[in-house]
């Protein structure tokens, strides 16, 4: 018993550790590369492409994949001991969307906009913005939502467990934003003001319609 608590905590402090990572660098190209990159001087964004992106790059699509996967093994623990509930299932369902969206739409993206492989720069360079974009608006709720699992007092934390009419609209705007990523348009998610302020709202909105509905 000793040991799988041992294990589940090494899980649940790779899993902040990681997902600090992975959050830390969605933020950092959403909020100052793509400023940057509009105003550096053609040399200077050669250089940026060829060198510092990439780099990034790759810490952050890894940061995903272990924060993922140590997001796994935490809900497993948890579904063992039957402790899963509406907020957690909401997170992580919102995170594993989230892992896709870098792996998926992201990095394949950024590898042609960046010259990494072949194809059209300009429109899978929109892709990967569009998909980034999304997860920031999911970082907020997402975020929310895991840590209102176990300490959430309104809607008893743990207490939770089932279906709910609350928890189903959640997954159906999710759903509809995850669709918009795909094959839709940035919205007032264009400017970094406008991702901040969409993120924040939708955390209210999804977190009423779990407690009230």
């Amino acid at each position: 018993m000793e040991s799988m608590q041992f294990i589940n905590f090494l899980a649940r402090w790779g899993h902040v550790l990681f997902g600090i990572t992975w959050i830390g660098l969605l933020y950092y190209f959403n909020f100052i590369q793509g400023g940057y990159f509009k105003k550096a001087t053609p040399e200077a964004l050669a250089d940026a492409k060829a060198k510092l992106a990439p780099e990034a790059l790759w810490w952050f699509r890894w940061g995903a994949m272990f924060t993922f996967i140590t997001g796994l093994i935490l809900l497993v623990g948890l579904a063992k001991q039957q402790l899963i509930n509406t907020y957690i299932t909401a997170g992580a369902i919102m995170g594993t969307l989230m892992f896709l969206n870098v792996w998926l739409i992201i990095w394949p993206n950024q590898k042609i906009a960046l010259g990494l492989a072949d194809g059209d720069g300009p429109s899978a360079a929109a892709k990967a913005l569009l998909a980034s974009r999304t997860n920031v608006l999911f970082s907020g709720p997402m975020v929310f939502f895991m840590l209102a699992g176990p300490h959430f007092v309104n809607g008893g934390g743990y207490g939770n467990k089932g279906i709910t009419t609350g928890l189903l609209v959640v997954l159906a705007i999710v759903a509809a934003l995850e669709a918009n990523a795909l094959v839709g348009k940035q919205g007032p998610m264009t400017t970094v003001k406008g991702v901040i302020h969409c993120s924040l709202g939708l955390t209210a909105v999804l977190a009423a319609l779990l407690v009230y509905l």
